[in-house]
């Protein structure tokens, strides 16, 4: 029977877990706002190989990653009810790494009573110039506008309060460039940013490896979900058949969006199964899927990939804009996380909760960069699918 490869531990949990394997549920979109709040998510212990790559790449001790984990499991499951609790005035909310806490913004016309209720839920509390919607109906209004090259991508910003707009430090005296950051000064509260790179998809040629195959191009990936796995769509086009690291097949791209979205979703077949892993390569342990409740900006992320691996670094975003040459890609979440060409489709994780598949990036994980991804549960919901978890 033909399996995407993962260590023997791993495989004895989930032989243990036998059919306790659950089929989760599909999370309502991020965006939704009459969506239920998210359980808290049980608390497992954090895998060996988590807690080796956050001491790496965060510099965290291993007692320092367990008790920042603990404190993301909380701001994760507390940004609900702090959201519902603003209510109009909601400006945003971020998890604070050296408070240890999730930080809600409230906008000036907060009543007394809202910051009450604010204050009960235990999350920190920060006066912000302009309430969420307002910097949302901003980047609506961005992403009418057609983008140059020169603009990387934007997003709207709860810290600042605005809708950052990341221009390449090269280019920021082209013409097309200047005009458009015009214009989005006139579509609201908007923060100029330099970059040194723009973002690239992270695709790459056929090579060795661990990977999945369509026609010439390799990529990594995703999430297992039930009949297949996803995996960013610029890796292959609908009916595209996909190949396996033994070169034996496995199914077809069954759905795939690029520009606009990056997202797919392959069936799976021909003696081929699923599993709720994220691959540890042999570097590090193997970690279980249980969920997909959405990390906070703040909190540590970790992504898997064929190309580079296990890579740990932090959210920076929601729900940015990314202007790649093929087209801007919207709803993406940034990270500190590096990555390289083979790597897209893979895994992004926040302990043990699934947060969306690798889309681009610039830099490398030689010398560092920025890498975004595409959230997990819009793609679930866009396919109708349901997450493996454990």
């Amino acid at each position: 029977m033909r399996r995407t490869r993962f260590t023997h531990a791993a495989l004895a949990v989930l032989l243990t877990l036998g059919a306790g394997l659950a089929a989760g549920t599909t999370p309502a979109a991020a965006g939704d706002s009459g969506a239920k709040a998210p359980a808290s998510p049980a608390k497992a212990p954090a895998s060996a190989g988590l807690l080796t790559a956050m001491q790496r790449d965060l510099n965290l001790s291993q007692a320092e990653a367990e008790e920042r984990l603990a404190a993301e499991r909380r701001a994760t499951a507390l940004e609900p009810k702090v959201r519902r609790a603003a209510g109009s005035s909601f400006g945003g909310a971020w998890f604070d790494a050296t408070a240890g806490r999730l930080t809600v913004g409230l906008t000036p016309d907060a009543t007394p009573a809202t910051l009450r209720d604010v204050r009960a839920t235990g999350a920190a509390v920060r006066t912000v110039t302009h309430s969420a919607r307002e910097l949302a109906t901003t980047q609506a209004r961005l992403d009418k506008l057609a983008a140059p090259e020169g603009v990387s991508s934007w997003h709207a910003d709860s810290q600042s309060s605005t809708v950052v707009v990341n221009v390449v430090e090269s280019e920021r005296a082209d013409n097309d460039v200047r005009r458009f950051v015009a214009k989005a000064h006139r579509a609201g509260p908007v923060t100029v940013r330099h970059v040194s790179a723009a973002p690239q998809t992270l695709a790459a040629g056929t090579v060795g490896g661990d990977p999945y195959y369509t026609g010439n191009v390799r990529c990594s990936i995703g999430f297992s979900v039930h009949g297949g796995f996803i995996t960013a769509g610029h890796c292959g086009q609908p009916s595209a058949a996909v190949y396996g690291w033994d070169r034996s097949y496995i199914g077809n791209f069954q759905g795939s969006s690029f520009p606009e979205n990056d997202y797919a979703w392959v069936n799976v077949g021909s003696g081929w199964w699923t599993v709720p892993v994220v691959l540890g390569w042999g570097t590090v342990s193997d970690q279980l899927v249980r969920g997909s409740n959405v990390a906070p900006v703040g909190s540590s992320i970790c992504r898997s990939g064929s190309t580079t691996h296990w890579h740990c670094g932090t959210v920076l975003a929601l729900n940015e804009t990314v202007n790649y040459s093929q087209g801007a890609v919207r709803q993406m979440t940034k990270t500190s996380v590096c990555a390289e060409p083979g790597d897209s489709g893979g895994s992004f994780i926040s302990g043990d909760q699934a947060q969306g598949v690798t889309s681009g990036g610039w830099g490398n994980c030689s010398g560092g960069g920025q890498t975004w991804f595409q959230p997990v549960n819009e793609i679930l919901n866009r396919y109708g699918l349901t997450l493996h978890t454990a």
